[in-house]
Formats: structure tokens, sequence, C-alpha cells
């Protein structure tokens, strides 16, 4: 015999997911019940609660791949529309951009060293499934003035576009340059290509007065400085 499914409002207060956080604090809900806050409603048959652990069974209840699910890939619970999955999907952005809150993130940072910023930047694009190209604007000083992605690719690379970059150093008014992307495969080893485009943003780059510090590759499982291994300028240092 199946058992009664009792929808969310007729259980006890202390039990329902937002009076649990207004009483207890979000921290002592469990990641089903933190979803289920943001579905708000469930189906028949189905509670708010049981869509979202439908929704994590879809990661193997691991946030780190529910935050790399897509919009289509969370509408395949039954029960989740376009409107809860894009709920979903931006309360996971969120998330992520406060996790990789850093040196990007506040005021114009001083950037000294590769470390600076190569955490920020795994946090940020870790849950990319494509690879994205992007660049950080410096001033004389070493201080970011702004930083961002300038291309998307497709899962195996990206193009980017030397004119593009200088074109947008020059409008930031940038001394120096320091170019970023990720690795979805995991492997953080500079391809050929990387190695390639690399040379000759910096040799563009020369003609403008404009130093490209180093190119950071990123992914799970850390990341790969061309500075710190010797792959670009004429110093390793900053």
């Amino acid at each position: 015999m199946q058992a009664q499914i009792y929808p969310i409002k007729e259980w006890a207060k202390d039990d329902r997911p937002r009076e649990k956080l207004r009483l207890k604090g979000a921290e002592n809900l469990s990641d089903s019940e933190l979803l289920a806050i943001l579905i708000q409603n469930g189906i028949k048959k189905k509670s708010a609660i049981d869509l979202a652990r439908e929704v994590l069974g879809l990661a193997r209840n691991n946030l780190g791949a529910l935050g790399k699910l897509s919009v289509r890939e969370l509408m395949k619970v039954k029960g989740i529309g376009q409107a809860k999955a894009i709920i979903i999907s931006a309360a996971l952005e969120l998330g992520r951009r406060r996790e990789g809150m850093g040196v990007l993130s506040s005021g114009k940072p001083v950037v000294k060293v590769s470390a600076d910023i190569a955490s920020y930047l795994q946090s940020w694009l870790s849950d990319y499934q494509r690879e994205v190209f992007g660049v950080v604007f410096l001033n004389r000083a070493n201080r970011i003035n702004h930083y961002e992605v300038i291309s998307e690719g497709g899962i195996t690379g990206t193009v980017a576009d030397p004119r593009v970059i200088l074109k947008k150093a020059l409008e930031e008014d940038a001394v120096s340059i320091i170019l970023f992307h990720n690795h979805p495969s995991g492997n953080l080893n500079p391809s050929r290509a990387d190695e390639a485009l690399t040379g000759k943003i910096c040799r563009a780059a020369g003609y403008f007065d404009i130093r490209v510090l180093d190119h950071i590759i990123v992914s799970e499982e850390g990341y790969f400085s061309f500075a710190d291994n010797g792959l670009i300028g004429e110093s390793m240092l900053y």
C-alpha cells in the first residue's frame, strides 16, 4: 500500500522548510529542504521536498554536480517546469559567485602573484561545461581595473581574437593584462594552441606597450600559470 503524501502546508509548522529556516536558520536545513523553498510547491502525489530530492538525484546528491546542470536538464524532473528550473539555476549561480568572492570582487586589489587570482578564477569557472576565455585588465600599479569573459567556445576549445582583447585593453587604459581560460576536461596542461595564442597576444600587445603578465588555466583540479612555469614574458615576477 502506497504511503499517503501530505502537502507541506499540512506538516507541523516546525517541519515546514520556510518556517524551519525562519526559526532555526538556513544552516539547519538539509539540501533538499533548501531546494524545496526554491521550488515552492509540489504536484499531485509529490511535495516540493519530493521534487527537491529528485532534482538532487539528477546530480547524485552532489551540489557541485548540480551546479553544472542546465535548465533543460533540471526540467527532466516531472514537476520542474522552466520557471522553477530557472530559479534553481539562478540560486546556484549566486552561491557559486559568493563562494568565489575574492581578489577580483572588491575594490581595485593589487595582483602580485598568480595565486592572488587563480583560486577565484577556479571557483568562478569551475561549473562551465564549455571553454571560456577572459582577460583581467590592470593599471600601472597592478591594480585590477576590470575583468571579463571575452569569448565562449565549444566543449573542446574556444577562440580568442587578439584584436578584441587589445581594443578592450585600450578602452580600459590597461598597462598590463592577465589572460585566463578554463579546461572543462580537467586537464591543466596547456595545449599547443594555448601556447600559440598566448604568443600571438603577447606580440600584438607589445606594439601598444601592454604587458601580458600571465595566462592562467583553471579546472576542478587546480590551476596552471604560464608565468610560474616560465612560458611567458621576460620575467616570471609580476
